[in-house]
């Protein structure tokens, strides 16, 4: 799953790499040559967002130095995996495209070990959480990008540092689908993650603190996305052609910044990215970066990225939530079966796009305690573990999607209620297994 926009070879932007400039109309075009890249569903991808803790103390704040110290070392280990970090020290590890779970599961578990051995060695470890708890946001990466984003983001209030700085996830990326119509249709898929994103919000939610204190949302994580608004972290309307419709949203979009070779970067106030075509500047190198800044809960790169997990709790409780998703969308039977539970949905979804309507605030604020989300979420797992099998996943994985269900999706409760129950000292057995037998 490339980061890229430039890399599809078929898009309409390789007639136009010489040209300086681009008008509305390229831009236009070079969108809707680049969001999707049908065919049939094969490969998938995770990125998976670690917030580091002190092994010893984990409400007490990491240095700058020994994250660097600790940083510094993992670059020395050889992984199959993409390792970055995040603007307030949160590491990211990004999957090569595999061709199947128990692959992806594999390679991603074998780097995660090397990864908290290294971090063993410096005392600390990675925590899955969708927020940190404790810490208030800083800063660890200062580069251009982060300045202008934060200069940016600081415009409609807090969230923006908090989420740039102290939030973490599981983001699924799965093929775009077949360009005809059915359930492995690029257009169904479309539709499917932003209604079916709600209750994957609401059956992971793991974020329901800040500062130590409850914030009164299951996944606060994605109330900071809705403020920082629909411009930055919204999705287009889903009543259109996906082509035109993710188009329409790039070019209506508020530009984040103006790069500069130096010095610091202009931070425009209200300007969108048609209205920058329009004055003639941008370039090709600054729709690949616009693309970047754009935050939607469901972001199309040729494939499809569900950003509306929150990170989840114990070494391996992340395969839960990537095992569910990949059979919900790359199961035919299942996708179909998901398409069927969630379409009741679809009318608290309105007026507004994702995440920017009641269905996904309530998804956030009450998490599995809604009643229509807690019989859609158990409808899903239920039809999941049914297609995790044909899938190929292996004993543990549904094994552990099983235990999941029991644990939290049968019973109304998500990981949110857990870091709750610890808050109070009504503490609950701690959710995790080994899962890559």
């Amino acid at each position: 799953m490339s980061d890229s926009v430039s890399d599809c070879p078929d898009s309409p932007g390789d007639c136009m790499e010489h040209r300086d400039t681009l008008s509305e109309a390229e831009v236009e075009a070079l969108v809707r040559g680049i969001c999707f890249k049908t065919g049939p569903p094969r490969t998938l991808g995770v990125e998976l967002e670690w917030l580091i803790h002190e092994l010893h103390g984990p409400r007490l704040p990491v240095t700058p130095e020994r994250l660097e110290a600790a940083y510094a070392a993992l670059r020395t280990v050889p992984l199959e995996s993409a390792l970055t970090v995040e603007p307030g020290g949160q590491l990211e590890l990004s999957s090569p495209p595999a061709a199947s779970l128990t692959e992806c599961v594999g390679t991603l578990s074998a780097d995660l070990d090397a990864v908290r051995a290294v971090l063993r060695e410096h005392d600390l470890v990675l925590a899955g959480f969708g927020t940190d708890p404790w810490q208030p946001p800083r800063r660890f990466l200062r580069e251009p990008r982060y300045d202008a984003m934060e200069t940016c983001l600081d415009r409609t209030g807090p969230a923006g540092r908090a989420m740039m700085c102290t939030s973490a996830s599981v983001q699924v990326c799965l093929d775009a689908g077949y360009e005809e119509p059915g359930p492995l249709g690029h257009g169904r898929r479309w539709w499917l993650a932003h209604t079916l994103g709600a209750v994957l919000v609401a059956a992971f939610a793991n974020s329901p603190l800040l500062h130590g204190e409850p914030t009164g949302w299951q996944s606060t994580r994605q109330l900071l996305w809705m403020e920082i608004g629909a411009g930055r972290a919204g999705a287009p309307a889903l009543d259109g052609e996906p082509r035109d419709a993710w188009a329409r949203h790039v070019l209506d979009a508020p530009v984040m910044c103006v790069r500069r070779g130096s010095g610091p970067w202009d931070v425009p106030e209200r300007l969108t990215f048609r209205e920058w075509t329009r004055t003639g500047e941008p370039t090709r190198a600054d729709l690949d970066y616009h693309l970047t800044t754009l935050f939607p809960p469901v972001r199309p790169r040729g494939h499809l990225e569900l950003r509306m997990i929150d990170a989840q709790p114990g070494d391996d409780g992340w395969i839960v939530p990537v095992a569910v998703a990949t059979a919900l969308f790359d199961d035919p039977e299942a996708a179909e079966c998901a398409y069927r539970a969630v379409k009741p949905l679809a009318e608290r979804a309105r007026p507004q796009p994702a995440p920017h309507n009641p269905l996904w605030s309530d998804a956030a604020r009450y998490g599995l305690a809604d009643p229509e989300l807690h019989e859609t979420a158990v409808a899903c797992f239920t039809t999941a573990l049914g297609a995790l099998p044909r899938l190929g996943a292996t004993d543990a994985v549904v094994e552990a999607v099983a235990a999941y269900r029991d644990r939290y999706v049968l019973k109304g409760r998500t990981p949110a209620d857990d870091q709750l129950d610890r808050l109070r000292g009504t503490d609950t057995r701690a959710y995790g297994k080994d899962l890559r037998r």
